[in-house]
């Protein structure tokens, strides 16, 4: 019913890990099934049953998988951090660009992953505000600039590390983080340390009535006291890894869509990306 008041869909994209192989995700099968995100929002957003006036892209790091972030990294890699970073810069133009073209605007805000730090077990001997996730969104936000319709926010705090952000979507407050900030949980989801971060960051930082993250590569929602949140999933598919020492690892590739209206989320879409889900 386009009679009804206008929403905003609010995009939660992070753990694309672009550069790391397994035996189902490489470069190549990450760009594809970020492009299959950015066509199932198109198309979800033509057939909401409200009018859409408004798209936030929010970013949670880690689209870059990086070089020296884990021993023996190099060798389950395909493109250096530099092609990385160039790669996932390309990405995010052409699909913030496809989400433009189905609402009047669009709001770009990120925060970095863990997967962006510079250099090996010395990485934090770099400065805080050197990061490859902050460094390819930059580049993305760059080639977009002339477009009237994108609003694109630099993810950059001088001197510090842009580890949170906070973005108002119809009156209400977002808090974005990338979630390497919690401890714990291994590859299940770290329901404690979560619940105790965001209660504490509500209080002591910045007061949210939603937030969102990445990094577990698991997509949750849950509820802590007056705060929805929101964990979001991966481009990624297998992980050897997890299934060696963790019994886990096979998740289905998935991003978040969420739908905002004036009185809050409306409809929430966790848009899935495997092979033969179009």
């Amino acid at each position: 019913d386009k009679k009804r008041p206008p929403e905003t869909a609010v995009c939660i994209l992070a753990d694309w890990q672009v550069g790391k192989t397994t035996p189902t995700y490489d470069s190549d099968v990450a760009a594809e099934r970020v492009r299959l995100y950015a066509e199932k929002v198109a198309r979800l957003i033509a057939l909401h049953h409200a009018p859409v006036d408004e798209a936030v892209v929010m970013l949670l790091g880690d689209l870059v998988e990086g070089e020296l972030i884990f021993p023996g990294q190099s060798h389950r890699i395909d493109a250096s951090l530099y092609r990385q970073t160039f790669h996932v810069a390309q990405l995010l133009a052409e699909i913030v660009r496809t989400i433009a073209a189905a609402v009047p605007a669009v709001r770009v805000v990120g925060v970095i992953g863990n997967h962006g730090a510079i250099g090996g077990p010395v990485r934090r001997e770099s400065h805080p505000e050197t990061n490859a996730d902050a460094m390819a969104y930059n580049v993305a936000r760059l080639l977009v600039e002339k477009e009237p319709r994108i609003d694109w926010e630099e993810t950059f705090v001088r001197h510090e590390r842009a580890w949170y952000s906070t973005v108002e979507v119809r009156g209400r407050q977002w808090w974005l983080f990338h979630g390497d900030q919690i401890k714990g949980g291994a590859f299940g989801y770290p329901w404690y340390g979560l619940n105790k971060r965001l209660l504490g960051w509500q209080t002591s930082v910045a007061p949210f009535d939603y937030s969102a993250s990445g990094h577990w590569h698991q997509p949750v929602r849950v509820q802590v006291n007056t705060v929805t949140h929101w964990g979001a999933g991966s481009t990624e598919s297998s992980n050897t890894f997890a299934q060696e020492y963790l019994a886990s690892g096979g998740q289905e590739p998935s991003q978040w869509l969420i739908f905002q209206g004036d009185d809050g989320v409306t409809a929430e879409y966790l848009v899935r990306l495997g092979s033969g889900e179009r």
